[in-house]
């Protein structure tokens, strides 16, 4: 079959893709059937799923409006995803038109659509790149003109450590990008749980991992906190995505455990 004119050349689409999969249930066009079978195949075991997608992109835009309100002006978006509506650019100038922000991801569909979505915004930019591989991200000439390493940065790291394996050595990575950040600086992670499902977790861990480029690791809290290693994490502390200050009048879930990401932000202490 022909690819579509929109994909880019060399881009794989016969094999699922998370950021993919995380656009078809954010209800996005630009994923394949792969994709779609995958997102069909984790949502049979964790229903929640397709909730879990829009819920971790409203969480972006509270804690980018979060940073801007505590003087943050640039932004490091790193496996930042397909974009759609909400895009940390958008939340961040909305609040200063001087932000600066540049994103980060591997896929070369999520660039090609990134790049056009930013076409003529000189403060905002992407690069393809792979977060196993920090020093290359921060030594990159987009990276240098967008961020000042003088000047405190939000660092976003949403969905996204959940797919490096313990044996990749995600803390090292994490350390690396925090060592380079200005004092003042703040950590957003938003990460995969298994502590309080363990069943619904191992199901959905096998469906990525046989199905899905990257393989998935789902963590405890603890484990998740230890990536906020030299930050100040600010209340509400590591909590489910809909307990992380909620807008007013947004309804709390009895059970937020069902949104499977434990969420937080760390000011570096």
């Amino acid at each position: 079959m022909t690819e579509p004119a929109w994909v880019p050349p060399g881009a794989e689409t016969r094999r699922a893709n998370a950021a993919r999969v995380y656009d078809y249930w954010l209800g996005g066009t630009h994923n394949f059937l792969a994709d779609q079978d995958v997102a069909r195949a984790i949502a049979a075991v964790e229903p929640t799923a397709p909730l879990i997608g829009r819920a971790n992109r409203a969480f972006i835009g509270r804690a980018v409006r979060f940073l801007a309100a505590q003087g943050i002006r640039q932004f490091l978006d790193i496996g930042s995803g397909l974009p759609t509506q909400g895009n940390v650019h958008e939340v961040a100038q909305q609040a200063d038109p001087a932000a600066r922000v540049a994103y980060v991801d591997i896929d070369p569909v999520v660039v090609a659509h990134s790049k056009a979505l930013l076409q003529g915004n000189a403060n905002a930019a992407i690069i393809e790149a792979d977060l196993h591989e920090p020093g290359t991200i921060l030594g990159h000439p987009v990276i240098r003109r967008l961020i000042d390493p003088a000047q405190p940065t939000g660092l976003l790291l949403v969905s996204i450590l959940h797919f490096i394996a313990d044996a990749e050595d995600p803390r090292r990575i994490v350390a690396t990008l925090r060592d380079a950040l200005a004092p003042g600086s703040y950590l957003v992670i938003s990460h995969g749980t298994n502590e309080d499902r363990p069943g619904v977790a191992d199901a959905v861990e096998k469906v990525y991992n046989r199905s899905v480029a990257m393989a998935l690791q789902l963590r405890s809290r603890q484990e998740i906190l230890g990536f906020f290693d030299g930050f100040d994490v600010v209340d509400p502390g590591l909590v489910y995505i809909p307990e992380w200050r909620p807008d007013p009048g947004a309804d709390v879930p009895a059970d937020p455990c069902r949104y499977g990401n434990l969420v937080g932000v760390g000011q570096q202490a």
